[in-house]
Parts: structure tokens; C-alpha cells; sequence
């Protein structure tokens, strides 16, 4: 990943961001085809841009598309944007959460499968059967106690009462 941008200050009122482009970011840029990544808990969170409009050489009024509310997005003024370069050495460690989807799944002593990936700004979740039962969990680092990705298997530690319905 490389860093080609600092979202700025918000602009208008559907959502808008002006971004500082950095001298990395490509003239050639395709927003329908690329997306732009911010870090969020140590994951490169793809944003998507449903308006893209060049400001000069190093700016841009964007309206990403899931963040779509002044409020959505002000979580994220003054984070920097990345691109994936394609030359990352360390790709094999890079990830997105829903590519968990599928993986046998261990929390607690019970036993199951994630069935899918809930996509949120405030809080991403996996949906897991676990024991017979559907259960939603926190997609966060500290409720992940370890992946597998050659046996496809993801073990949680989660806090008591979590997996009771």
C-alpha cells in the first residue's frame, strides 16, 4: 500500500471531503475501477468514490460511496488514503474481512462457520453458526485471537454472554 492522500475538511452537505493529493498519487487515477483504503484497526478498509472531481494538481472534492452524511464521514478527517501499488512484498498478509466468509469458525468452545460479513463505519460484524445458533461478533482485533488462512479457521475470544441467545 502506498500513501497518495490526507482527507482534509469536509465540503457541502451530501458528504463531501476536499483531500490533499501527495506527489504518489496517480494522474491516471480511475475512481469507477480503483478504490482509495484508509486504516482502520491496523485493515485496509476500501472507500469506494461515488464523485470525483480533480481541484487543481494536488486536491479533490470526493464523495465516497458509503459514506454518503457529513456525520459518516467526519470520523475520518485527516486520515490518510492509500493505494494498493500491486508491488506490495507483504501482500500475502493483507486481507478483507469479508474474504473470512466461510471459514470454520472457534469462540468459546463452540464450533462453527462465518456465514457473512456485515460492512459498517460504527461497526463491522461477522455473522457465525456457532453451536446451531446465529450469532453476530464484533469484527474487531481484540475478539480475534487468531486465522488460520491455510486451514481457512478463525478462533474468537469473546466476552462471556456474547454467544447466549
Amino acid at each position: 500500500m502506498e500513501r497518495v492522500a490526507r482527507i482534509s475538511k469536509l465540503f457541502g452537505t451530501e458528504g463531501g471531503v476536499l483531500i490533499n493529493l501527495y506527489n504518489s498519487f496517480p494522474e491516471d487515477f480511475t475512481p469507477d475501477t480503483t478504490p482509495l483504503f484508509v486504516m482502520a484497526d491496523n485493515l485496509a478498509v476500501p472507500l469506494w468514490c461515488d464523485r470525483f472531481e480533480w481541484h487543481g494538481a494536488n486536491g479533490a472534492f470526493v464523495i465516497f460511496a458509503d459514506l454518503d452524511t457529513p456525520q459518516r464521514i467526519s470520523e475520518f478527517l485527516g486520515a490518510e488514503l492509500y493505494m494498493d501499488n500491486g508491488d506490495d512484498e507483504s501482500g500475502d498478509d493483507e486481507f478483507m474481512l469479508e474474504d473470512l466468509v466461510g471459514f470454520a469458525a472457534e469462540a468459546n468452545g463452540l464450533q462453527g462457520t462465518i456465514t457473512d460479513y456485515y460492512d459498517s463505519d460504527v461497526n463491522p460484524l461477522f455473522e457465525a453458526e456457532l453451536g446451531g445458533k446465529s450469532v453476530l461478533i464484533p469484527a474487531a482485533e481484540e475478539f480475534i485471537a487468531g486465522i488460520d488462512f491455510d486451514m481457512r479457521k478463525i478462533k474468537f475470544v469473546l466476552p462471556e454472554g456474547l454467544t447466549d441467545l
